[in-house]
């Protein structure tokens, strides 16, 4: 058996931290990774006038929608936008993310914090790109 004193024990353990670290920054990377594209969110959340946004913004969601949506703008949120300004699509995903977690929450006030985030227009008048020919 290996007796870990000194010079090897110091060996092992500074291995065993940059194995540790190594998996921690894969870990991350696919944390960040979001689990939907631009396009996959917002067809999933806004598309057709039964949307789901639709639904909560009338008032009939429920927290199985609001965890839906959620989802849908965090993985927005984490991708750079397809057009416009990245400081502009941060504060725009970032209100839409927090008035979501605000209706998970079941907080006051949240379903008019969500219908402001959702300003449609505002967002893709900076940030949608044209339509391909």
């Amino acid at each position: 058996m290996w007796k870990l004193t000194g010079k090897r024990n110091g060996l092992v353990l500074g291995a065993a931290l940059c194995g540790g670290m190594a998996l921690n920054a894969v870990f991350a990377a696919d944390a960040a990774k979001p689990k939907f594209t631009i396009k996959e969110a917002m067809k999933q959340a806004h598309e057709g006038k039964t949307s789901l946004s639709k639904k909560v913004s009338d008032g009939m969601g429920n927290k199985e929608d609001f965890a839906k949506l959620l989802d849908y703008y965090k993985a927005m949120a984490l991708q750079a936008p397809p057009k416009g300004d990245a400081a502009s699509w941060k504060e725009k995903t970032s209100a839409l993310v927090m008035a979501t977690e605000g209706l998970v929450a079941g907080k006051d006030g949240a379903l008019a914090a969500y219908k402001t985030a959702v300003d449609c227009k505002a967002c893709h008048t900076l940030h949608r790109p044209p339509p391909k020919k």
